[in-house]
C-alpha cells in the first residue's frame, strides 16, 4: 500500500506532490524547506523595498526546516527518532555549513541517520536549505 500524506502543519508544497508517502514500513518525505505553514513566510529572510532578497539567517532557517520535518513525520505516524536517511541541500556551503552542521548535531544527537549534504545553485523559493528524508513508520 502506498499512502499519500499531506498536513496543514507544514508549508504547502510548491508543486503537485505530497509531503510524504508511505510504502510498507518506510516513509519518504518530499523536499521540505523552512517556509512557515499557513503564511509561507521564510524565517530570517530580509528583503529590500522592491522585494528582492538581501539577507537571510541560516540558523533561523535550520530551526524552521527541522520543525517542518517533525510536523510531517508526526502527521505520518512516524517521529524524529525514526529518521534513517537525510539528504540536505544548501545554497551556500562555504558560508552556511558550519552553522547548519552545529545545529544538525544538536537536533540529531540521539538519532544519527545517514546523511548527505550537497550544495545546489538555488531552490524554487528564496530559501537556503531543504531536506529530503526517509524514516521508518509503524
Amino acid at each position: 500500500m502506498k499512502e499519500i500524506i499531506s498536513t496543514d502543519k507544514a508549508p504547502e508544497p510548491v508543486g503537485l506532490y505530497p509531503h510524504a508517502r508511505k510504502a510498507g514500513n518506510l516513509l519518504f518525505l518530499s523536499g521540505i524547506g523552512p517556509r512557515e505553514a499557513g503564511t509561507n513566510a521564510i524565517p530570517g529572510n530580509k528583503y529590500d523595498a522592491n522585494g528582492k532578497l538581501i539577507a537571510y539567517d541560516i540558523s533561523a532557517q535550520c530551526h524552521s526546516v527541522f520543525k517542518n520535518i517533525k510536523a510531517v513525520l508526526e502527521a505520518s505516524g512516524s517521529s524524529w527518532d525514526k529518521l534513517i536517511d537525510v539528504t540536505v541541500f544548501l545554497t551556500n556551503m562555504n558560508a552556511d555549513f558550519p552553522v547548519y552542521n552545529k545545529l544538525y548535531a544538536e537536533y540529531f544527537r540521539d538519532n544519527q541517520p545517514c546523511r548527505t549534504t550537497v550544495e545546489i545553485k538555488s531552490l524554487p523559493t528564496p530559501i537556503a536549505i531543504e531536506l529530503k528524508c526517509i524514516a521508518l513508520v509503524d
